[in-house]
Order: structure tokens, then C-alpha cells, then sequence
């Protein structure tokens, strides 16, 4: 045997593997390795030798080449790419054979006919870098191979490789037609962010060292990216733009300046036995601070379930959040750069304070949001949505001219945008609190969830338009929807009030007053809970404590009367009604 030699030497290393390998195989074993092994015999080895490269060593899935010339390796594999492209213009897609191509050029150890060192390890660390068909190559390649070679790059800034003791600058091959210019590495200025809430969802990171696991979590993040487009509120960066991202480490302030957004969702999947973890964190790239965060756990025979409900529950809570942190960003804005949305922002706390004084301040920042933009058919909705509000607390100093602006705004509004899936809620509800419209705030609603079937508010809407409408056990199935797709949403008060009011029409008078307590708890100066208290406890011969319910609400609205109150009620069964009239008067609230 002879004996091993030992040396170092300056050379351009290319590692390539073949992505999704272990799926390809355990999908047809034999047919991709045949695949694989005529590829190189007629493809990938010529242009090897044509490039006067060495194959150094074969792996299962990937290759290890070593060049003498950095151009003729960027050359090399420039070829190879494309020309796998046309290889499997034919083939279908989960049969492909795609690779992962990373070159570097650096000092490498020469053991006999094989080759170590940090060359080869960060050539290494870039293949994983790329994506399937990409190529990835460090500074230092890029500088050797300026103005010899026809093609572009993109800057994937410095990257923090695995076991490598200092940062590598990263560039991405583009890929473009024969004759593109000289490589130019560009370093693009930051995007400007749009004009509403912006997000990218980052693939999630594969914890478990099994990229089987890959399929699972890419279609997770796939089916977020898809169900937050739904937001017609949201700016959702595409899946081709936030997937560049894949196997990189990065930060969320470079992703924000690249891709233009305020907001980046990110998460890990990781198994362990026959259980999967998922975690999600969302961060605000302007500032680099944690909104939400959370994390899931299943079994895995039941993975596209749990796939399915961590996509919704995802989602539910990512609209509140991001709504949070957009009125806390308006808050902080100076009054005098505020703009229409900004506006509109500042209205929605106001309005969910649930006081007189709220209420008026919102309509006066919407009204100026109006001047400012006469078409936002956001605020022209919220305008009447609040007068609805206002009713329901039962506020008697409404005029009863808001009431009827409320029902004008609210039609112009679904005209102005009928497909956008917050001005129907709001406008939903109010033609039914305010204008009795139960049938069309019912169909608009169904439109509502049928453009978003994960946004929480829609399904809270629909639960209270259905209870006006007399359709109670649909409504607490839908409130309950509700809650478990935001279960810890800020309006929960409002929900539990919703359940307890449905509860009480059912003639369910212990669950009523139970669901009502738990609405009270959470907001005590809520009107509807103390309502559905009294009386279900009145129902139930605990007179004192519907004495005491009845007085706490009329502490709330000293003003609050029956009779103001029975020209208001929005519920269409006029009997039940009239018995709940009735049984509010023996509990102590005045005609």
C-alpha cells in the first residue's frame, strides 16, 4: 500500500449534493440511483474533465471536486445548472435530480488522493446555502473570477458558518441567460416599507437533523404564506422571495432592509421520538424585538393535522399581534406625520375602551382620516362600527343621527371595497345591530370567512349576527370557533359576553350567567355581560345577586331604561324579547 502523503495547497473546491435526496429514494430507490449514476457518466463528469477538474470523492447524494483554475470551476458549474434545468424539463417534479453547487477557494490539505481543511468545509457550509439549482460562492471566489466570467450575483451579506472561526461573505449566483454583464455585486438599498403592515415568513428551521423533515416543515410555512394573503390589510412577501432564506443564518434586520417589511415570522421544527415540536416567533425587523412567540407540539402519525392546526392557530394570532403592534407604532408617531391609516390605528383602542369619551375620540379620528383620504373604506367602515358599538353598551347620549350615519357608512363602505374581509365584519355588524339587517349581514359574513376562514374577528361577527338572528347554537359554536383559533385574544370579554347572551335565549340560564361572569372578569366596565347576569340570575331565585348585577350596570349607563333599550335590541325573536324586558324589570332595571 503506499504510503499517505501529506500537503497544502491553494485550490477552488466545488461541493454539490442532490437536494431532497432521501425523500427521492425512499420514493423509488433504485430507479434514483440509476438516475443519479447516468447523470454522472454522461453529464456531470465530462464537464467535470471539460473543466479540467478532479473528482476527489462520491458520495450517495453529492459530489466533492477539486479545480486548479476558481474560474473554471465557477465556469464548471455555471454549465451544470442549467443544464439540469433542461434534464428535467420532462421529468416530473418529485422525481427530479436538482443540486445544491457551493465553490470556495482557499488553502486545503492533500491527504493521498483525498482532500480536508477549511477550503473544503466552507465550500461545504455554502452548498447548504444554496438552494436546489443554485450556486453559492464566497468573496473570495467572486474577486478571482471579476471580469472573466459572464454572470451576475446577488450579496447574501456575511454568514456565520458551522465550526468556520470567522464570517464568510456569501454571493448567489443568478442564474440568467448567455451574454449577461460582467459580475457585479450590487448591494441594493433598503426597500421602502408599503404603505400597510408588512411580513415575510421565513422557512422554518429543521431541527432534527432529518431532512425528511423539510417537506413537512416548508408546506406549513407555505400554507401560512398563503393564508395571511388572505389579509387584504397585510403586504405578505412572496414564497419565492422569503425562501432565498433557506438554511441561512440570518437576521431579521437584514431580512426587513431586503425584502422591504416591517415584520418577519420565524420558526423551528424539531422531532424527537415520535413527537414534533414547532416553534414560531414573530419580531418586528425594525427594531428587532419579539411581538408573540409560541410553540406546538403533536404526535407524529398524526403530522398533516397538526401541520393544519398550527397553520390556523399561526394565523389567528399573527392578525391581532401585528394589529397591537401597528397601533403601538401609530401611538408613538408624532401627530403631526400622521396619514389615514394612522388615524384609523388610533381609533380602533379608542373605540375598544368601551367608555363615552372613547367613542366620540374615535369618530373624530376617523372623520380626520376621512379628509385625509375620502375612499379608506377601512375607516368608513370602523366610523360605523363604532356607532353600533355604542349602541350595544347601550350608551343612551348616542344621537340617533350617528345611528343612522352608522348604516350609510357602512353601505358605502362594502360598495367602496366588498371584498375586503374587515370591512365586511364591521359593516356586517353593524346593519345587523343597527339597521336589523340580519339576512344580508348573515351573507356577508359567509363572504367574509370565505376569504378568510382563519381570521378570529370574522367568526365572532358571525356568531353575534347569528344570535340576533335567533340562530343561537349556531352562534355558540361559532363563538367558540372563535376562541380557539385566538385564545388569548383581547377581546375575549366580548366572546364570553356572545356565549352567555346565546346561552340565555336557549333558556340555559347557569351557563349563561358562568359565561357571563368570566366576560365581566376580564372587562368589568363591558355592558352586555352584567345584562345576561341579572337576568339569568333572576331566572334562577338568586334574587340578590341580579339586584347587584342590575345596579353595577346601571353604574355603568346610569341612563340605561328598557324602553331605550327595547328600541335598540337587534334580536329578531320579539317574544324572548319581551321576556328578557321583563325579567331585567324584576331584577331592578327601571322602565
Amino acid at each position: 500500500m503506499p504510503e499517505s502523503r501529506v500537503a497544502r495547497k491553494l485550490a477552488a473546491v466545488l461541493c454539490a449534493d442532490v437536494a431532497g435526496y432521501s425523500r427521492l429514494t425512499g420514493r423509488d430507490e433504485e430507479g434514483t440511483h440509476a438516475r443519479f449514476k447516468a447523470l454522472q457518466r454522461d453529464f456531470i463528469n465530462p464537464g467535470i474533465e471539460q473543466h479540467h477538474g478532479r473528482v476527489v470523492r462520491l458520495a450517495g447524494d453529492g459530489i466533492l471536486v477539486e479545480f486548479a483554475s476558481v474560474v473554471e470551476a465557477v465556469h464548471c458549474a455555471i454549465e451544470l445548472q442549467p443544464g439540469m434545468t433542461e434534464r428535467n424539463g420532462s421529468v416530473p417534479t418529485e422525481k427530479r435530480i436538482e443540486f445544491r453547487i457551493g465553490i470556495n477557494l482557499g488553502d486545503i490539505i492533500l491527504d493521498g488522493d483525498d482532500i480536508f481543511g477549511d477550503g473544503v468545509n466552507i465550500a461545504a457550509r455554502l452548498e447548504a446555502l444554496a438552494e436546489p439549482g443554485g450556486i453559492c460562492i464566497s468573496e473570495t471566489v467572486l474577486n478571482h473570477a471579476h471580469g472573466k466570467l459572464a454572470f451576475d450575483v446577488m450579496d447574501a451579506g456575511e454568514q456565520t458558518l458551522k465550526n468556520i472561526v470567522r464570517p464568510v461573505h456569501v454571493y448567489r449566483i443568478l442564474l440568467g441567460a448567455p451574454g449577461a454583464p460582467v459580475v457585479q455585486a450590487v448591494t441594493e438599498p433598503p426597500l421602502a416599507l408599503p404603505d400597510r403592515p408588512s411580513i415575510a415568513v421565513l422557512p422554518f428551521q429543521n431541527m432534527s437533523g432529518d431532512r425528511e423533515q423539510d417537506y413537512f416543515s416548508d408546506g406549513m410555512v407555505e400554507d401560512i404564506i398563503t393564508e395571511l394573503s388572505r389579509y387584504k390589510w397585510l403586504f405578505v412577501i412572496a414564497r419565492n422571495s422569503s425562501f432565498i432564506y433557506k438554511n441561512r443564518p440570518i437576521h431579521v434586520k437584514q431580512v426587513g432592509r431586503e425584502l422591504g417589511v416591517r415584520y418577519v415570522l420565524e420558526g423551528s421544527v424539531r422531532k424527537a421520538a415520535s413527537r414534533i415540536r414547532i416553534n414560531a416567533q414573530l419580531i418586528d425587523a425594525i427594531t428587532d424585538s419579539h411581538i408573540w412567540a409560541d410553540r406546538y407540539d403533536g404526535p407524529l402519525e398524526d403530522i398533516f393535522a397538526l401541520q393544519d392546526r398550527v397553520t390556523s392557530s399561526v394565523v389567528a394570532v399573527i392578525e391581532p399581534s401585528l394589529r397591537d403592534a401597528e397601533i403601538e407604532r401609530a401611538r408613538r408617531k408624532p401627530t403631526e406625520k400622521l396619514d389615514a391609516y394612522d388615524l384609523y390605528l388610533r381609533a380602533l383602542p379608542e373605540l375598544l375602551s368601551f367608555t363615552l369619551a372613547g367613542y366620540r375620540e374615535s369618530r373624530r379620528l376617523l372623520r380626520q382620516a376621512l379628509e385625509i383620504d375620502p375612499k379608506f373604506s377601512l375607516a368608513m367602515a370602523l366610523l360605523g362600527f363604532s356607532a353600533a358599538i355604542a349602541q350595544a353598551q347601550g350608551f343612551t347620549a348616542v344621537p340617533p343621527d350617528d345611528l343612522q350615519e352608522s348604516l350609510r357608512y357602512a353601505r358605502a363602505a362594502i360598495e367602496a371595497d366588498p371584498y375586503h374581509h374587515l370591512v365586511l365584519n364591521y359593516s356586517a355588524y353593524t346593519l345587523s345591530l343597527v339597521g336589523h339587517e340580519h339576512e344580508r349581514a348573515l351573507m356577508l359574513l359567509e363572504r367574509s370567512l370565505t376569504l378568510n376562514a382563519n381570521s378570529a374577528f370574522a367568526w365572532r361577527m358571525s356568531a353575534w349576527v347569528n344570535c340576533f338572528a335567533g340562530n343561537y347554537a349556531l352562534a355558540i359554536e361559532r363563538f367558540e370557533r372563535a376562541r380557539r383559533l385566538s385564545p388569548v385574544d383581547p377581546q375575549d370579554h366580548n366572546l364570553c359576553a356572545g356565549i352567555s347572551s346565546a346561552y340565555y335565549f336557549l333558556d340555559r340560564d347557569a351557563e349563561s350567567a358562568s359565561w357571563a361572569r368570566k366576560s365581566i372578569q376580564q372587562n368589568p366596565i363591558y355592558g352586555p355581560p352584567w345584562r345576561f347576569l341579572a337576568a339569568s340570575c333572576e331566572n334562577m331565585g338568586l334574587h340578590d345577586q341580579a339586584r347587584e348585577a342590575a345596579r353595577r350596570l346601571l353604574e355603568l349607563t346610569p341612563d340605561f331604561t328598557l324602553s331605550r333599550y327595547a328600541a335598540d335590541m337587534p334580536y329578531q325573536d320579539k317574544q324572548q324579547v319581551e321576556r328578557f324586558l321583563g325579567v331585567l324589570r324584576k331584577a331592578g332595571v327601571p322602565d
